[in-house]
């Protein structure tokens, strides 16, 4: 338990007092505010990166720090459609949702957070009518230059959603994939959702598994932009919050283990499904309903990142050369914690060109472009985006050619040599 003599802050859900620590990182910069060469000599600021978890209600969150508009800004650099395997995500998705609902050119999908128009150009490809949400003016303007993908350039919740319904908007469909976490106020976020939607309308929403993050020890998925860190049991009492209900479940492995949350009006939604029931009993398994798996994750994340700096010890003392891969906000929050700079990591590389030719925040590691790997040709190459492992593995065959290996960081220490691949 947390003892301070200040007030301690409020459940962003439910408002109950946040007593219960879950994570304490340290102070970290923002993930995503990557650093540019003249920059790199001038004081960067550094935010405390303490997750908690309500005993009310049990969402795990962070204390606010800094507003959205500060973490999502015009020059934003991410762009989901720089993965392959998320694009094959987002065209499955596609598949999955016009088979199922009957999503045709009579129908409004919305998508949320729609970034690059990475998932809406497969709805538009089938003649689809689709219209994104999206805060980052520089990806809105990507998905319309590259997409045709007509955007409003906005953070979503009830006032801009009342402001699509006055415009004459109304959605069959509604994803929204890896955003609920990054909202502050979830409870004006869902209202939105319950005004935009049809009576009869769907919503899906995809995130990160809390079960997942516990049980794979995923300490790094915690980062300032991400607020919430979800279960199950959280998002459906927020969802009771709003006439809303879930109705069915899948598990993706997505990020380290993802849920595909079904929702609609509650009332107007089918009866609870198999998996939703099964996924309910898991969590209740695991003690999500009570404090028993949160108290213990603290340890965990000390002994990962013990075992982690270890391995580089070892391998720098034994004068290896060490090249990171990727330059994801997860990323970021590893080597701030764990003290992994430019004396363990000569670089990193990234496809992103928006990334490339800055630094990373904190560690001020510089993110070259993904050739650089073959020109340096390092013993070793640390992912960083460890769920896109299977991708990078694949991509980067090559270093086999000089003996290279991969190291993966997340659940445990991992090398692997891409000549037994």
């Amino acid at each position: 338990m947390i003892s301070n003599a200040s007030p301690p802050p409020a459940c962003r859900a439910c408002g109950a007092p946040l007593t219960r620590s879950f994570a304490d990182l340290g102070s970290t910069p923002v993930s995503n505010a990557f650093r540019r060469a003249g920059e790199l000599t001038e004081p960067e600021p550094f935010f405390p990166l303490h997750a908690y978890v309500c005993d009310s209600c049990h969402l795990v969150q962070l204390r606010d720090f800094r507003a959205p508009e500060h973490l999502f800004t015009d020059d934003y650099a991410y762009f989901s459609s720089y993965s392959t395997s998320w694009l094959r995500h987002a065209e499955a998705y596609t598949q999955a949702m016009v088979e199922r609902f009957g999503i045709g050119s009579e129908n409004l999908v919305v998508e949320v957070a729609s970034n690059d128009g990475y998932l809406l150009r497969y709805f538009k490809a089938r003649g689809v009518p689709v219209f994104g949400v999206e805060p980052c003016a520089n990806v809105a303007a990507a998905a319309e230059r590259n997409h045709g993908i007509r955007s409003v350039v906005r953070f979503f919740g009830a006032e801009t959603a009342r402001d699509m319904v006055a415009d004459g908007l109304a959605a069959d469909l509604m994803a929204a994939n890896n955003v609920l976490a990054h909202v502050p106020d979830p409870n004006d976020f869902l209202a939105g959702f319950a005004i935009l939607l049809k009576p009869s309308g769907v919503v899906t929403f995809e995130f990160p598994h809390l079960l997942r993050l516990i049980a794979g020890r995923q300490f790094d998925t915690i980062y300032h932009e991400h607020y919430s860190y979800l279960s199950l049991l959280a998002v459906e009492n927020l969802l009771a919050r709003h006439g809303l209900a879930a109705f069915d479940v899948e598990e993706l492995a997505t990020h380290g283990g993802s849920l595909r949350l079904f929702a609609g009006h509650a009332g107007a939604v089918p009866e609870a499904s198999a998996s939703l029931r099964a996924v309910r009993v898991q969590e209740r398994s695991a003690g999500l309903d009570t404090s028993a798996p949160y108290d213990g994750f603290a340890e965990e994340v000390r002994r990962t990142k013990r075992r982690l700096l270890s391995e580089l010890i070892a391998l720098k003392d034994a004068g290896a050369r060490i090249a990171g891969y990727g330059a994801p906000a997860k990323g970021n929050t590893l080597l701030n914690y764990c003290g992994i700079g430019r004396d363990f990591i000569d670089f990193t590389v990234d496809r992103s060109p928006q990334k490339q030719g800055l630094y990373l925040p904190g560690t001020a590691i510089p993110i070259l472009a993904p050739e650089a790997i073959a020109e340096a040709r390092p013993d070793y190459v640390l992912i960083l985006p460890w769920n896109l492992k299977d991708e990078i593995v694949a991509q980067m065959a090559g270093i086999a050619q000089w003996g290279g290996r991969f190291i993966v960081p997340i659940p445990d220490v991992a090398v692997i040599d891409p000549a037994d691949q």
